[in-house]
């Protein structure tokens, strides 16, 4: 009997990772295809497939699967094809990377918050229709909620996409408009920018359910930033440790070079000035050394310049992970080294007799 050692995986994870999708982001793409044939075949027949609340409490409860078929607005079929080709380049890169599961739970996550913002509207819809005195029944709450519902689309779900590829490989490279090479980091910001811009606007306009939507698919992209670490950069304690360390170092050097030219003084102050100065030559890199390197893809900074490295502090033992590896790898557990986010070990029964 075979035995798989999940390395610390949660049970809830355990169960749920057999159910993941694979090549998730193929099966997105195939849907989005089969949404735009749909709108040149018959488009008023996906008003039938949207996001509609009040419809799904009316019994129409295919809506909350089939709303992932509406694709976004476009005449242009150049732009429709170039698009979905970007999206499954980069929904593999990331499966690739978080594994199957973790990209699952990214995807899954921001349709379910999706859905319930769309009933979140609804609802609000009513307080603020009772609190008019509006009466939202028969067919003018149809009427409304149909139009509200086409906002609710895998526009949003498919941009936070691309912002979670733009925060996992800051550094890759694109070629807009097939021509100007740019860092995907930027237009990841410029395109935060842009919808922070939009949101703003669209409040002060009054189109609070617009938000509602776009806050409500962009959410599984803030909780991945959250989580990633990121923020932690920015906290007042991450930059006094920063500011610290840069004066530590600083006066090491300093004192270093002052105990140089004194003849290097056999006294106790001379003594701790050169253990100073040692532990400030150890913080430097040497020269064609590597200080980091990743205990699952072997990656150093001299491989790349900008990878950050981290311990994890659930692992058994002392092991450094580079950015892409840190939250994405089975612990180390029982004596045994990490592995990989989707490895498991098979352990054979003892032969007796």
């Amino acid at each position: 009997m075979n035995t798989n050692n999940y390395g610390g995986r949660r049970p809830l994870q355990r169960f749920f990772q057999k159910y993941a999708v694979q090549n998730l982001s193929l099966v997105i793409i195939l849907c989005y295809g089969f949404g735009y044939l749909l709108q040149y075949i018959n488009a008023p027949f996906l008003n039938y497939l949207t996001l509609n609340p009040y419809a799904i409490c009316h019994g129409q409860i295919w809506r909350l699967v089939t709303w992932v078929l509406v694709p976004p607005d476009t005449s242009n079929i150049l732009f429709i094809v170039i698009a979905m080709m970007f999206y499954y380049s980069i929904g593999t890169s990331l499966e690739r990377v978080w594994g199957t599961y973790t990209y699952n739970i990214y995807i899954w996550l921001g349709v379910g918050i999706t859905i319930i913002g769309a009933f979140v509207v609804m609802a609000v819809s009513y307080i603020m229709a009772g609190v008019a005195g509006v009466s939202l029944t028969g067919e003018s709450a149809s009427v409304y909620f149909a139009a509200i519902s086409r906002y609710f689309s895998t526009y949003y779900v498919n941009m936070s996409i691309f912002l979670a590829y733009a925060l996992t490989f800051p550094d890759a490279v694109v070629l807009l408009w097939f021509i100007i090479p740019v860092k995907v980091k930027w237009m990841g910001v410029l395109y935060g920018v842009l919808l922070a811009w939009d949101f703003v606007s669209t409040a002060m306009r009054g189109g609070w359910y617009v938000c509602v939507a776009m806050a409500a698919s962009l959410a599984n992209f803030l909780i991945f930033w959250l989580r990633s670490g990121k923020m932690r950069r920015f906290s007042p304690k991450e930059a006094k440790r920063r500011s610290d360390f840069r004066r530590a170092v600083h006066q090491g050097e300093q004192k270093s070079t002052t105990w140089t030219h004194a003849g290097q003084e056999r006294n106790s102050a001379g003594m701790v000035q050169g253990q100073e100065a040692a532990a400030a030559a150890k913080m430097r890199p040497q020269a064609g050394k590597a200080r980091h390197r990743c205990a699952i893809c072997g990656r150093t900074e001299l491989d790349d310049p900008t990878l950050e490295f981290r311990y994890c502090s659930k692992c058994q033992g002392n092991y450094e992970f580079c950015q892409d590896h840190l939250f994405h790898h089975q612990h180390a557990v029982n004596g045994g080294g990490p592995l990989p986010a989707q490895e498991s070990i098979t352990v054979e029964p003892d032969q007796k007799g």
